[in-house]
């Protein structure tokens, strides 16, 4: 059996074994980590988070801007010595969107979305609690919201007015019946 232009030259096979020499030389490392259970989550066409700071008192801040397009603004953050926080809230809640709270991967995330449309500030704070008997952690995130280009659709049945809700009220209806005399 005859194999047609499948040429294997002594130069090429002496340089395919040096390169997988060189490979083999380098400890191959695999890391399984399983996928993100909230990475299908719309994301913010907007979404510019500072760097965290910390005040004097220990409380955590942090801004960010971002668009209120039914879109998620997240931000990442690990307990001192890594990893994630043992358990978490909210307190106070967002005034005009909501926070969600998860860990994944070694890491706790914030997650913000505003309400579709809102345009203006808001302002919550994360309750991180590290685990272990220690001190709780306040994460307090100043949100900037922007609408730029945000249109709500309209619905293709408009509600009821109160004119015409008033009308379809229910009233009492007697029906009497009178005998004829004979």
């Amino acid at each position: 059996m005859r194999l047609r232009g499948s040429v294997v030259t002594l130069g090429s096979a002496f340089a395919l074994s040096m390169l997988l020499s060189g490979c083999a030389q380098q400890p191959i490392v695999q890391r399984s980590v399983a996928p993100n259970p909230f990475g299908y989550q719309k994301v913010s066409a907007v979404c510019h988070v500072s760097p965290v700071t910390t005040a004097a008192d220990g409380t955590m801040s942090v801004n960010m801007t971002v668009r209120s397009d039914d879109g998620l603004c997240a931000i990442s953050v690990q307990k001192p010595g890594t990893g994630s926080y043992a358990s978490f809230g909210v307190s106070p809640a967002p005034d005009h969107g909501k926070a969600f709270l998860y860990n994944y991967d070694g890491r706790t995330y914030v997650n913000y979305t505003p309400a579709t449309a809102y345009a203006g500030a808001d302002t919550f704070t994360a309750e991180l609690i590290p685990g272990g008997g220690k001190k709780r952690e306040h994460l307090v995130v100043h949100a900037t919201v922007d609408a730029t280009g945000v249109v709500v659709a309209k619905p293709a049945v408009a509600a009821p007015t109160p004119k015409a809700a008033a009308s379809t009220k229910k009233t009492a209806v007697r029906h009497t019946t009178a005998r004829r005399k004979k």
